[in-house]
């Protein structure tokens, strides 16, 4: 069955995604006189990467399920791939590594077949005693828990929490009968987008107060909270149309999602921040690399998930 064609909700709310795009690139052609050059085309870049975003992510919950899971596969490949680019890694781990990476295929296959059981233990069980004991096989002990914990902590990062977004695609359509796995989905995906440019649009407004200036200057209180009261007012109105949430369920995802948003993006600053650079990446002009767009996702996709399956599964 088509994700988006058995529900016009779906339909509604994509287009919805599109016409705000659309307004987006008007204000910012409009603008083209009124701003520097370097801003102008800082923020064209960013518009530009979140059309073809928007374009990738919609045709892959368009075509159908398997396609989508691929399509989650993948960013969970691409955003581990950036993350052991840019940490110090020992030669002696590469087959290691390769192992990490084999990882994804199996963690994904666990959702296609709904192997709930072993896809929740996989990787924070089984992958984490099985990884090292290779590394204890091939024998090198010089930083062997630095290089054993900057592993498992970014295959549960970029692999096991971003494998919680493709789990949603796969819950009962009971679970929610509105827009199904689809729209559990995009909401949480848009939700938590939208919360970053909250936080940021309010913190740039406003914030005057930083909030941890030691590991994310530009964070305010201003902004964080901007954003709270911003992403749980979006996911009331939200809820109504691509969730079974109620209004008081709906504020608590909204609440859920600001903030677990907002530590993940500071998470990955303070990862960025020890290694010594401002972009995991240049895959995407204008925000950086793959990690920098998910980083928040990283936190809201297990917690979300969480609170859909004990309320409503």
């Amino acid at each position: 069955m088509n994700w988006v064609t058995m529900n016009r909700s779906l339909l509604w709310s994509i287009s919805g995604i599109f016409g705000i795009l659309i307004l987006a690139t008007l204000i910012i052609w409009i603008l083209k006189k009124k701003v520097n050059q370097k801003t102008y085309l800082e923020l064209s870049q960013r518009i530009r990467s979140w059309w073809i975003m928007a374009t990738v992510f919609t045709v892959a919950m368009v075509l159908n399920r398997n396609v989508s899971l691929v399509f989650f596969g993948l960013i969970s490949f691409l955003a581990l791939k950036e993350y052991l680019t840019i940490i110090p890694t020992r030669k002696s781990d590469r087959y290691v590594l390769f192992l990490t990476f084999l990882s994804i295929p199996f963690q994904y296959f666990w959702v296609a077949i709904e192997w709930y059981g072993l896809f929740i233990i996989f990787i924070p069980v089984y992958m984490f005693l099985f990884l090292p004991l290779h590394m204890v096989i091939i024998g090198d002990t010089k930083e062997f828990l630095r290089s054993a914990g900057t592993i498992h902590w970014g295959l549960m990062t970029m692999v096991f929490s971003i494998s919680h977004v493709a789990y949603l695609l796969v819950l009962p359509a009971l679970t929610n009968s509105r827009t199904g796995g689809a729209g559990l989905v995009l909401f949480l995906v848009v939700l938590t987008q939208l919360n970053d440019v909250a936080q940021y649009f309010w913190g740039t407004l406003f914030g005057k107060h930083k909030i941890i200036p030691k590991v994310s200057p530009n964070k305010t209180w201003e902004g964080f909270i901007g954003g709270i009261l911003t992403t749980s007012a979006i996911s009331i109105l939200l809820s109504s149309v691509l969730t079974p949430f109620s209004l008081y369920m709906a504020f608590a995802a909204g609440l859920i999602i600001s903030i677990a948003g907002f530590i993940g993006d500071v998470t990955i600053s303070a990862l960025k921040r020890d290694i010594g650079i401002k972009d995991s990446g240049t895959i995407l002009p204008g925000h950086g690399g793959i990690l920098d767009r998910i980083d928040s996702l990283t936190y809201t996709a297990p917690l979300i998930f969480h609170f859909v399956k004990y309320f409503y599964y």
